[in-house]
């Protein structure tokens, strides 16, 4: 008896699974009220000129890194429920997910993009008074060692 309800509760991931996927759902129509917003004020302004480019940019940035930790909590749901519930999804085979490794795997690559996004957002709304050396080593130094732990694990197979 023991071991059939140990067996069935690997379906409480399930709450893991909706919750990841409302946030991720909730963070990409976010991401795409905000893009309707800003073409919306950016038309009504109707001003051209380059600090407006560069501000329009930067809002731009922030919206993709919205976008990118939808993704992230969407590949969680996603990953969750192919590693706990069921291995039948239709999903394409670069998004399949058969071992923890494979989640922390495709979790870790989205990483990598989102810090190179927060990066580059901050680059773009520099003001030349904060330290941007110091945040960029930092920021390298992690995606350094996520890149080699991805490698080690990918050699390791």
């Amino acid at each position: 008896m023991l071991s059939r309800m140990l067996g069935a509760s690997r379906f409480l991931i399930i709450l893991a699974v909706l919750g990841s996927l409302l946030g991720g759902t909730t963070l990409l129509i976010y991401g795409a009220l905000e893009t309707v917003q800003l073409i919306w004020q950016t038309i009504e302004a109707g001003e051209v000129s380059r600090k407006g480019a560069k501000a329009i940019a930067l809002e731009f940035i922030e919206i993709v890194d919205l976008f990118l930790l939808g993704t992230v909590f969407y590949i969680v749901a996603l990953g969750l429920y192919e590693l706990f519930i069921s291995h039948e999804l239709d999903v394409p085979a670069w998004l399949t997910i058969k071992t923890l490794d494979d989640l922390k795997n495709k979790l870790i690559a989205v990483v990598i993009v989102v810090l190179g996004v927060l990066f580059l957002g901050q680059v773009v709304s520099w003001d030349g008074e904060r330290d941007l050396l110091s945040l960029g080593a930092g920021i390298a130094l992690v995606i350094a060692a996520l890149t080699y732990f991805l490698s080690t694990k990918t050699n390791a197979k």
